[in-house]
């Protein structure tokens, strides 16, 4: 059976191609629940522990078999011929890159508005953290550079699906918070240059991160305003 033909293991098939296509303040998607109810303790129990803040890259996570399925249904061909039909577009010449946020510190220069790299074609995001309690710190569709102008909010939480076209206004952000903030982001990128880029960059940023004196500089380091990730 070819990777297009295989079902995919875990992940929501039908959830996720029913999930209606939003246009306003421009192309996203969300998915209430992407992941087997089931499953969440499963799943939760095999997924990467991050203890610190940032995300690290696919080849520096460490899990186990039932997130390890989740990893492989995302990089299915089946997985992007759902994204692709969402968007109408075709994505085979799109590699994608995978990394995963642990922890957020609360610090002000956290969740900073931003619209994505130029090199980002499709953005997804895909929540692990067991509850997202908090009122700040959802992940907000802007409608420009303002974190208080917003259309749309994802909290972070185990099976919560959201889907974005990056543009030069797909502007996301979120109001600093401190907790756990178990996500994963899928990219389709235009090139295995830029796949090769981000996870040497996040690999020489997991590095930093375990070394005190340098995690507490990245900790209160001022962040990119445009263009980043």
């Amino acid at each position: 059976m070819s990777d297009a033909a295989a079902p995919l293991a875990i992940l929501d098939e039908a959830a996720i191609a029913a999930a209606e296509l939003r246009t306003d303040p421009y192309d996203f998607t969300f998915v209430e629940q992407a992941l087997p109810p089931a499953l969440k303790e499963t799943v939760l129990a095999d997924a990467p522990r991050i203890p610190d803040r940032g995300s690290y890259g696919l080849p520096d996570l460490r899990y186990g078999p039932s997130f390890g399925t989740i990893v492989q249904d995302l990089l299915s061909v089946r997985f992007r011929q759902l994204v692709e039909k969402k968007f109408d577009m075709d994505l085979s010449a799109c590699p994608p890159a995978i990394v995963m946020m642990g922890n957020t510190t609360g610090h002000y220069n956290e969740g900073y508005a931003h619209p994505d790299s130029k090199h980002k074609i499709i953005t997804i995001l895909l929540g692990f953290t067991r509850e997202w309690p908090y009122e700040r710190g959802k992940l907000r569709v802007l409608r420009g550079n303002d974190r208080n102008d917003f259309a749309f909010e994802f909290a972070p939480e185990y099976g919560r699906m959201l889907m974005f076209r990056v543009c030069d206004h797909s502007w996301h952000g979120f109001l600093p918070q401190k907790g756990q903030r178990a996500s994963l982001q899928l990219c389709y990128v235009d090139s295995e240059w830029y796949v090769r880029k981000e996870y040497l960059r996040h690999s020489i940023s997991a590095y930093a991160k375990s070394v005190p004196l340098l995690r507490k500089v990245i900790d209160y380091a001022p962040r990119r305003l445009t263009g980043a990730g």
